[in-house]
């Protein structure tokens, strides 16, 4: 029978115990036991599905995994620690020294930094485009393997052309690899549109609480099986308990995410009436430069909603500072509005040209929509912007 995606994520479980409890329970233990010698070699020898260890195999995090395969209509995936454990781990996998990414610019910071601190000490390099570039042959030489990108990007709210991107890489024979971590695979299934592998930031909408860490990543199980083969040596495995959290909140995924884009909509269209504001980027919008591509393969416009504050570096601060209900955090995806200032926080470090390369502008203000009353974060935003 063909399950609808809130099916699937609240009725996939793992099996159940003596006990014949309904909800899953935490198996918090480090490791298995063996029936005998025979049972022990076997298992080993992976003749058999067996749970050996947590930091291969766990029927928390087992449980878990199978969700995201099954709504991200993947063949395999493996859980890790956070996310930047998942990203790290498939390219850590999957290359060799020599090997070249192509990437979009826009980028999470952490990625950036592997991309430019660490890979090349390793003797892999990554050439960048920007995110309305159509013309990418020119960015390929023979040692070119990974093709990866995130849409929507962080935090200028870029959306990129999965369709176009996956025929692209098809025809080049690249490794195509999307960051889904703003949209969640309820929003959005980029193997739909020739991605190979998919990963994710699970603190983020898949947890929707604050509460743990976590990341996944998804896809063709030959991939698959090199990125479990590195992850089972090296250990960046997830914790039984936030596997379990994360399942539970996968139960609830469909509704939460449904109410954020709904909340985010209205707070986007709002913020476009506001005179302090010079610019809003939500993908639903039809301002939004791909506003038609982010309506092809996007359900719902995601909760992230980003915009311009007149005025500078020194509006966004004085902006953050008469927030009094929102929240100032580096997190996003929470049940409570978030609101950050990237250029005098999180992306500080780079200089304003490095910023304004990916669409981090002077008074950009990231603000990741909660699930409070929406008038209550509108006018929260609105003293703050008046």
């Amino acid at each position: 029978m063909s399950e609808h995606f809130e099916t699937s994520a609240i009725r996939i479980q793992s099996e159940r115990s003596q006990f014949d409890e309904h909800s899953t329970p935490l198996y918090l233990t480090s490791s298995f036991v063996f029936q005998d010698a025979e049972d022990m070699r076997s298992s080993f020898a992976e003749e058999k599905q067996k749970n050996l260890y947590s930091r291969f195999s766990n029927p928390n995090v087992n449980e878990f995994t199978e969700k995201i395969v099954k709504l991200e209509g993947a063949e395999d995936g493996y859980s890790f620690a956070t996310g930047m454990a998942a990203i790290y781990s498939a390219f850590a996998a999957l290359l060799n020294s020599g090997d070249h990414i192509l990437s979009c610019q826009s980028v999470f910071g952490s990625t950036h930094t592997l991309f430019t601190k660490y890979f090349p000490k390793w003797n892999i390099e990554t050439t960048y485009f920007k995110a309305d570039e159509t013309d990418l042959e020119k960015y390929l030489n023979p040692s070119t393997k990974i093709l990866y990108v995130e849409t929507p990007t962080n935090p200028a709210i870029e959306v990129l052309d999965l369709e176009f991107l996956g025929k692209f890489a098809k025809k080049n024979n690249l490794i195509f690899i999307v960051d889904n971590c703003f949209a969640t695979p309820y929003l959005q299934q980029p193997i739909k549109f020739g991605a190979d592998l998919v990963v994710h930031s699970a603190t983020k909408l898949i947890d929707g609480q604050g509460r743990v860490l976590g990341g996944i990543a998804v896809g063709r199980k030959d991939l698959i099986r090199e990125i479990y083969l590195f992850a089972r040596n090296t250990g960046p495995a997830m914790s039984p308990f936030n596997a379990w959290i994360l399942s539970k909140s996968l139960e609830t995924l469909a509704v939460r995410v449904e109410k954020h884009c709904e909340n985010a909509q209205k707070v986007a269209e709002f913020l476009e009436t506001h005179p302090n504001v010079s610019l809003v980027k939500y993908p639903f919008l039809k301002s939004h430069p791909n506003y038609e591509t982010a309506k092809n393969q996007m359900k719902l416009g995601g909760n992230i909603v980003a915009f311009e504050v007149k005025g500078g570096i020194e509006a966004g601060r004085n902006f953050l500072n008469k927030i009094k209900m929102c929240s100032l955090s580096a997190n996003l995806g929470d049940t409570r509005t978030i609101v950050t200032h990237p250029a005098s926080t999180t992306h500080s470090k780079l200089s304003e040209e490095e910023r304004n390369e990916v669409g981090i502008t002077a008074g950009l203000v990231r603000c990741s929509v909660g699930l409070e009353h929406v008038d209550d974060i509108i006018e929260d935003l609105k003293q703050a912007l008046d």
